[in-house]
């Protein structure tokens, strides 16, 4: 007499795997969405206390990681990305530890209105559903997407690059122990079981099972999943960001700023790729900037009027400007005032993250008013555009784009809304 066996996910084709993983999803989804905020939150510190309590297996795992990327010729700011230690771990478990002492962001009423008739209505927030996030090589990022989206009750499905799949797949087994020890389906956080290519192409093709699809990486990736996926989108694109040094920028501070906001983390698409320095001030100010970033270890490349000012530096191309280095490489590019770097910045920026050193208030006012990008700053370091340092916990992304978030992806910003209408009775006339 033959005997039937269940099927795992992984016995399955491929695109029978992912449709199990999305149906897997979306149930436990609807548990998640009714738990409590205490079990949810008990699930995060569980979650952290597991990858500390995993830092070395992590370590091993990366340093696997790590080593095939390097067999595979990858550069230095791909490791950077890559790259686990002590200190970036334990910073990965503080991220949800804060996520979980975040207000809830379910149930939270955006606004509340009366008629004249007395039926009251609140605008309620509500969690999106399954959320999708396709990233390459930053490991931390399926930390910091699973513990976001459990925050705003939405189950998660990550696929990460093959280059960090063992570092991954430990990181989520210590989310997923949180969820189990509060009584959470573990499905609630899931990981594509293949690195096969053709898996984001489903991916993008399960509207019946994901509400939300967030690509985080280069160009390519985010506009291939731009162009194909029939999910909504939630865009993070690279970040060739500005730091402006206006006529009335402070000497010491604009060298400080600049410096950080260039090389305290080359490899994070917060980091500064090209400096934008008023004519007025570049005799005087520029000589001293490249010096203190090339001290720092950083190659400068500049157009012909920053060459001729400063003759040590290389010599920049046009497509420097739409460089997104990840690298201790930055532009300088010397313009005639507040209004070309406008210019420059809106032809060559791409939404994420723009600064002005500057003394006079109102420059920096029209110039936090005029860029269109998703994050501005005035005198400070283009490197604080980050979810953490936001006070969200951690993001899932910096949305580019302009509709549904823009800018730091926390918990809250993982929500839609709905309506409850509450009458005595009323009837439509």
């Amino acid at each position: 007499m033959s005997r039937s066996v269940k099927k795992t996910v992984t016995d399955l084709d491929l695109h029978d795997q992912m449709i199990a993983l999305g149906d897997a999803a979306k149930a436990a989804q609807k548990i998640l969405q009714r738990s409590s905020h205490a079990v949810r939150q008990n699930a995060l510190k569980a979650a952290a206390a597991a990858i500390r309590e995993a830092e070395a297996d992590l370590l091993e795992a990366n340093a696997a990681d790590v080593a095939q990327a390097r067999e595979m010729g990858k550069d230095d700011a791909f490791i950077d990305r890559l790259a686990l230690d002590e200190g970036r771990i334990n910073g990965m478990a503080a991220g949800l530890d804060a996520i979980a002492e975040r207000p809830d962001p379910l149930g939270a009423i955006d606004q509340s209105w009366d008629r004249a008739d007395g039926m009251h209505f609140d605008r309620v927030r509500v969690p999106l559903g399954v959320v999708a996030v396709i990233f390459e090589s930053r490991p931390n990022v399926a930390a910091d997407a699973a513990a976001l989206c459990l925050k705003s009750g939405n189950a998660t499905i990550l696929r990460g690059g093959s280059e960090s799949r063992r570092s991954v797949e430990r990181i989520l087994q210590a989310v997923r122990h949180g969820l189990e020890k509060a009584g959470l389906p573990a499905e609630a956080v899931n990981i594509v079981p293949t690195q096969d290519r053709a898996a984001v192409g489903e991916l993008f093709r399960m509207t019946e099972h994901i509400d939300l699809l967030i690509p985080r990486g280069g160009r390519s990736l985010v506009a291939r999943v731009q162009e194909e996926s029939r999910v909504p989108v939630l865009g993070h694109l690279m970040g060739v960001n500005h730091s402006y040094v206006h006529a009335s920028a402070d000497p010491k501070m604009a060298q400080e700023v600049v410096v950080n906001a260039k090389m305290r983390r080359t490899g994070v698409c917060g980091a500064t790729e090209t400096m934008l320095i008023d004519r007025a001030i570049a005799s005087e100010m520029l000589p001293g900037l490249v010096h203190a970033l090339s001290a720092a270890g950083c190659r400068v490349r500049g157009d012909a009027t920053a060459k001729s000012i400063c003759p040590e530096i290389e010599a920049a191309d046009e497509s420097d400007w739409d460089q997104e280095w990840l690298d201790a490489v930055i532009g300088v590019h010397v313009v005639d005032g507040v209004d070309e770097a406008l210019q420059h910045i809106d032809q060559h920026g791409t939404g994420h993250t723009e600064c002005i050193l500057a003394s006079d208030q109102e420059v920096a006012d029209r110039f936090l008013r005029d860029v269109d990008a998703a994050i501005v700053m005035h005198n400070a370091s283009t490197q604080f555009a980050d979810g953490g340092e936001f006070g969200f916990g951690a993001e899932i992304g910096i949305a580019t784009g302009r509709l549904h978030a823009r800018g730091p992806v926390g918990a809250e910003h993982l929500t839609s809304y709905h309506y409850h209408v509450r009458g005595t009775g009323h009837i439509r006339p």
